[in-house]
């Protein structure tokens, strides 16, 4: 199902008084315990209108979450990585090098109170800052995140592949888990730029085991984590405002 473009009469995600979104870029990889703590307390701060919203965006150690929807049946591999019990929306992840975590810390409160319109929004963003590598993706009735269609496989003498374990057209390359505390958003959205895709063998991605999971790279779009920022960025700005 191909997302609709948002139209500001409908989904009126700009804050209403104008004020940007803070934009951080965290060196490094960031403890999963130590983003969630840093998390909690800007939410805080924010609800407490005594800190302006914030976009993180980071990378993690490789390490899966698992949502308040998580099956246990779906940590296959229960001692190949960590594992985080986390508050987000959601089922099981991964997260780790290569891939760009974006921890999205709104106040709902001046920007409609529409939790629906805002993970449209999520979405939208995602969509675009895609669309800024000429990769075209969408959404999928009943199943959550952002999702594109993979050329076949091409086998020996140009004959086409398209079966094989774990193989499917339809793969996710961006997932979305978010939480609302007095309607300020936190956790947020990933994108696969080139992370090892072979992580999320250990689980069954957000509960989805007829599709697969790629990224940018899986995809021949050989992106810097700087230009999946810059992009990003970009996307963010057409659809939430200024940061």
């Amino acid at each position: 199902m191909l997302a609709e473009p948002l139209s500001a009469a409908v989904s009126p995600l700009f804050r209403i008084d104008g004020r940007p979104v803070e934009w951080v870029v965290a060196p490094g990889y960031v403890p999963y315990e130590e983003a969630v703590a840093e998390m909690e307390a800007r939410v805080a701060l924010i609800a407490a209108g005594e800190a302006p919203e914030r976009v993180w965006l980071l990378e993690h150690p490789p390490l899966y979450t698992a949502g308040v929807s998580a099956r246990d049946e779906d940590l296959i591999d229960a001692g190949r990585l960590p594992v985080h019990r986390t508050g987000r929306g959601g089922q099981f992840t991964y997260h780790g090098p290569g891939q760009r975590v974006a921890y999205v810390m709104l106040d709902l409160n001046h920007r409609g109170k529409d939790v629906r319109g805002f993970v449209r929004g999520l979405e939208q963003w995602l969509i675009g800052a895609l669309g800024e590598f000429g990769v075209e993706a969408d959404v999928r009735e009943g199943r959550v995140g952002v999702w594109v269609e993979r050329p076949p496989v091409q086998a020996p003498l140009g004959r086409r592949m398209t079966e094989g374990p774990g193989w499917s057209r339809e793969a996710k390359i961006a997932a979305i888990g978010v939480k609302v505390r007095k309607w300020v958003s936190f956790h947020g959205v990933s994108l696969n730029v080139k992370p090892d895709l072979d992580h999320f063998g250990g689980i069954v991605p957000c509960g989805i085991s007829e599709h697969g999971v790629t990224s940018l790279l899986d995809l021949g779009v050989t992106a810097t984590m700087e230009e999946a920022d810059a992009a990003l960025k970009a996307s963010f700005v057409r659809v939430f405002g200024p940061t």
